[in-house]
């Protein structure tokens, strides 16, 4: 099972800002003016930390907290399941 709590603190470690930046809703490029680096960044200690590879085809939907969350943990559960 995928912490959010965790997740929400791994982000926020990755694009230095405080913890209560990252909301659930909070737009990565626009409200926290990530990057293409920085988000890539991102999505490469995500994909260390939980042992999955993200589909590049499926980046692009990495906007908030929420949509990484909702994306890494069916990645989880697909993982699991196989």
């Amino acid at each position: 099972m995928l912490d959010k709590e965790e997740l929400r603190a791994l982000v926020a470690q990755v694009l230095d800002v405080d913890v209560t930046e990252v909301g659930d809703d909070v737009k990565f490029v626009d409200d926290l003016e990530v990057d293409s680096l920085m988000a890539l960044e991102v999505v490469v200690v995500l994909e260390k930390k939980y042992g999955i590879k993200l589909p590049e085809s499926e980046l692009k939907h990495i906007v908030t907290l929420q949509s990484a969350y909702d994306l890494l943990s069916a990645r989880i559960d697909t993982a699991k399941a196989a």
